[in-house]
């Protein structure tokens, strides 16, 4: 079985209006979610498919680099393959990360081709399920952090992630208020991002120190990228403090990074983008340094649901003790107010993911296991530019957001 064709396809969804969300140093605006879906198709007829980031670059890799070496190639072994694209045209870090998107769909094609479910060609599934934390929470008032945890747990999510940004006080107040909200059986993570985007205004290390404390009283089960991404001995620091777990990782920009992440001990919680990180090569490596360091990974993922159960097949080839959680995006839907509607999510697949009490059902079918419905690339197309711009106040600038969540901002981006 060869590979006969390689394409990707861009989509976007364009939000009714454009977001306008404060934060104590500015201003985002979210105008659309992207997403892309890559289809590699065999020489037999069998489709694989794969999410990918949702930017231009990506597809012009895949387009001018990566699919005009891998059609002709036989299937067989993604291994292989991956290890002659390194050695061959792969020269560069975005090329590599790109291509290992792809690789998703030749693990998906080489499973089919061979009757069994992906997750038993990246190590063998040691158990069905995976948990979910319910993924949402953005620049809002602590009355409505509560009321949409209330309804996200509702949903039957063990664990609710919210990300504040209105000034420390404000945050723990947001933070007290979803506690209250859903009660001590509900697991909190706080993603903290923007303490370190605000610019003149961003958080000291004294006052994340402080804040942890306070988190840490609301029972948080982590507290994620409260520091600069990219200051590993900074986040030593306060993980020796030992106040409460420290999660980090979705801005890495390379294995080397995440080595000495996990080395200096910066985190408790390693976190991963199957889709613009490295994908099941780079994390199978990860987990078992995550593992030997008595460590723990969660998935990063903010896209669809393809990209969910994609992640999902190579969680579960690892116990819980080592492979904890995976993040599941609550968009707004009819079955809940969240931060925005993101339709093309769920409708990539042409049937719903199985998930129950918060945990993900992974399929034992050949491959992925779910129906992609490939009209959503016809039914949402590509609308140029970034999807979200940070404002911030002092010193002003706006920079640029794209789908690559391994670069703090975009390289397009421009301060004003």
């Amino acid at each position: 079985m060869k590979i006969a064709q390689v394409r990707s396809f861009l989509m976007s969804y364009a939000l009714p209006e454009p977001l306008k969300l404060t934060f104590h140093g500015g201003e985002r605006t979210i105008v659309k979610r992207d997403a892309m879906l890559i289809r590699v198709e065999s020489s037999n007829g069998l489709v694989g498919y794969a999410p990918g980031p949702g930017s231009e670059a990506a597809q012009e890799a895949i387009s001018q680099v990566i699919g005009p070496f891998l059609e002709g190639h036989a299937v067989a072994d993604p291994d292989a393959l991956r290890v002659q694209f390194f050695d061959g045209p792969g020269t560069t870090p975005h090329l590599r990360k790109t291509y290992c998107a792809v690789e998703v769909a030749l693990y998906d094609l080489a499973a089919q081709a061979r009757g069994v479910p992906l997750s038993e060609l990246v190590g063998g599934r040691v158990r069905d399920h995976i948990r979910l934390y319910g993924s949402a929470g953005m620049y809002q008032s602590p009355e409505r952090y509560a009321e949409e945890a209330a309804a996200i747990a509702a949903l039957g999510f063990p664990a609710y992630k919210m990300r504040p940004g209105l000034g420390p006080e404000r945050d723990i107040e947001a933070v007290r208020a979803v506690r209250r909200a859903v009660g001590p059986s509900i697991d909190l993570m706080i993603d903290a991002h923007t303490w370190w985007r605000m610019g003149d205004r961003s958080y000291t290390a004294e006052t994340v120190e402080r804040l942890a404390r306070e988190l840490a009283e609301c029972d948080a089960a982590w507290l994620e990228e409260p520091l600069p991404p990219d200051d590993h001995d900074a986040y030593s620091r306060l993980r020796a403090l030992d106040i409460l777990p420290i999660a980090t990782g979705e801005h890495e920009p390379s294995e080397e990074s995440y080595l000495d992440l996990i080395r200096t001990g910066g985190a408790d919680y390693v976190q991963m983008d199957v889709c613009c990180q490295g994908g099941f090569a780079m994390g199978r490596r990860l987990f078992g340094e995550l593992d030997h360091a008595g460590l723990k990974f969660a998935f990063h993922c903010w896209g669809t649901d393809l990209e969910v159960i994609a992640a999902a097949h190579l969680g579960i080839c690892w116990p819980e003790s080592v492979v904890e959680w995976l993040e599941y995006p609550v968009y707004s839907s009819s079955r809940v107010r969240s931060m925005y509607p993101f339709p093309l999510a769920t409708e990539i697949l042409a049937e719903p993911l199985e998930i129950s009490d918060g945990q993900l059902a992974v399929p034992r079918g050949p491959g992925l296991g779910v129906p992609v419905d490939e009209s959503v690339i016809e039914r949402y197309p590509w609308i140029p530019g970034p999807w979200s711009f940070f404002r911030l106040d002092s010193p002003p600038g706006l920079w640029a957001v794209t789908s690559d969540h391994s670069i703090q901002w975009d390289q397009g981006s421009s301060q004003t």
